[in-house]
């Protein structure tokens, strides 16, 4: 029986080689181990992002950080999983990177010194995107029936205090996801995992070949 992990990716390219500009003569020769989906193999990472923002979706996703949170790769991750627009980094510019996998490569990280920064931001996009943020406090809507908009921006403070209340100041609104048991919140990343996906059932297009299927 073998033993240890199945090996990831593809090895190098056999037979004649394929063209285009979209192939990295290294990953040919050498095999592609990259956690891509399969259109992507042999694909350089400019071409695989190029090809991305050919079909973003109209969301974007955005965490406080204050206090270096182990949450924020995980939600990189995420949000290139479901295609945001943009991910946005509030607060400390620098960020750990582990939790993404190496998919902060494939999307774009914008930083922001500021709650105040983002919303000005946002606001000011030829199509202006709404700032809706997480927070379990009286008077947010409940994320289950409320009409997620299409253009909006999801914002999660840090875990534990979550949103500072700068961040509630500058939102356009707040959202809350409805709990059951004994605990006050849950995990950031799976929060944003939750919203995200949200969006995607009201506004996704399943029908989209690119959808991945598995």
């Amino acid at each position: 029986m073998p033993h240890g992990p199945a090996e990831v990716g593809v090895g190098p390219w056999q037979g004649e080689w394929p063209t285009g500009a979209q192939y990295d003569a290294r990953l040919l020769a050498e095999g592609d181990r990259r956690n891509v989906v399969n259109r992507y193999r042999y694909w350089t990472v400019e071409a695989i992002v190029a090809d991305l923002d050919t079909r973003r979706h109209d969301f974007h996703v955005a965490i406080e950080n204050w206090q270096h949170d182990f949450n924020i790769g995980t939600i990189v991750r995420s949000a290139n999983a479901f295609l945001a627009a943009e991910v946005h980094i509030v607060g400390r510019r620098r960020w750990n990177r582990r939790g993404a996998m190496v998919t902060d490569r494939y999307q774009h990280v914008r930083h922001h010194e500021d709650a105040d920064a983002l919303a000005g931001y946002l606001h000011s996009l030829p199509e202006p995107v709404r700032l809706m943020g997480i927070d379990n406090l009286p008077g947010s809507s409940h994320l289950e029936t409320m009409q997620v908009p299409r253009r909006v921006c999801f914002l999660f403070g840090q875990e534990g205090p979550g949103l500072s209340e700068a961040a509630r100041e500058a939102c356009d609104g707040t959202f809350s996801i409805a709990q059951f048991g004994s605990t006050r919140s849950i995990n950031a990343s799976a929060a944003a995992a939750i919203a995200m996906h949200s969006w995607i059932v009201a506004h996704a297009d399943l029908t989209d070949e690119a959808a991945w299927r598995g």
